[in-house]
């Protein structure tokens, strides 16, 4: 992987392809692999950029808090350093929030952006209080008991033996997240702000991508506007975890979204 310093915090990221750029963020207790099913099926057409987030994978984990927006400034300054203008987002889950703050303070450095099982809405009470647990459980338990309470219920029922595999290396992903790298981005995950007025308002063409039987982020909580410009796509059998459970459909969706609307720009 190569390696950029943001701001005094180490952002490593890989690379593949050529053309116009894309950036894939991953999801929590995730890191750039969570795209190596994808990858190879963009890379052919697009010039794919692939960070770790702050505080997962190889990437720098600092001690404390983060907020979301500062998580999207990382990937940013990422992509002043590279020398890219503009890009393409597509966040999977909490990359999903990254997006929308990206969207919401800098849409001039984006060409089009994508929720991949992720929402605008901020967490509910309930929500909160789960972060709130995870913090304890990773504070007191460890990062592999936290992953394996986490990780099953991400994938579609029927997939939890089928693709257990895939799984299992969710997992093995999962383990390698820095316990603070872990708490400080689910205090993110806690206090960030509703965004569905962003989503709606936003000019840039959106991708909206939910798992039929995802049970993390509800195809509701994800669909939340129709507005001009918003493609919404639901991969029927999938999770919350398609970039395992369907990479192939999941690429085939956003190379169509691509390809029918970066030729605006």
């Amino acid at each position: 992987m190569e390696k950029v310093l943001c701001e005094g915090t180490t952002i490593c990221y890989a690379e593949q392809g050529k053309g116009d750029p894309i950036i894939l963020l991953h999801g929590f207790c995730g890191s750039s692999s969570y795209w190596d099913e994808v990858v190879p099926l963009l890379s052919p057409s697009y010039r794919c950029i692939v960070p770790d987030l702050r505080g997962h994978g190889r990437s720098d984990a600092p001690l404390g808090a983060y907020t979301i927006d500062q998580m999207a400034d990382d990937v940013l300054k990422l992509q002043e350093q590279l020398d890219i203008p503009q890009a393409a987002w597509f966040g999977h889950s909490l990359g999903g929030y990254l997006a929308l703050s990206a969207v919401q303070r800098h849409a001039e450095r984006l060409t089009a952006f994508g929720l991949i099982h992720s929402t605008a809405y901020a967490d509910t009470d309930e929500g909160k209080e789960k972060r709130n647990k995870a913090v304890s459980t990773i504070q007191t338990e460890g990062i592999t008991t936290f992953v394996d309470g986490l990780v099953p219920g991400l994938f579609a029922p029927d997939h939890v033996e089928s693709l257990s595999s895939q799984l299992l290396k969710v997992k093995e992903i999962g383990y390698k997240t820095p316990p603070q790298g872990a708490v400080g981005a689910s205090l993110a995950m806690r206090e960030r702000t509703d965004r569905r007025d962003v989503l709606s308002a936003s000019a840039l063409p959106a991708l909206l991508v939910a798992g039929e039987q995802d049970q993390a982020v509800p195809p509701a909580r994800t669909f939340t506007t129709d507005r001009a410009g918003v493609t919404q796509v639901t991969l029927p059998e999938a999770g919350h975890m398609s970039l395992f459970e369907a990479p192939e459909l999941l690429a085939n969706t956003i190379l169509t979204f691509l390809e029918q609307n970066l030729k605006r720009y």
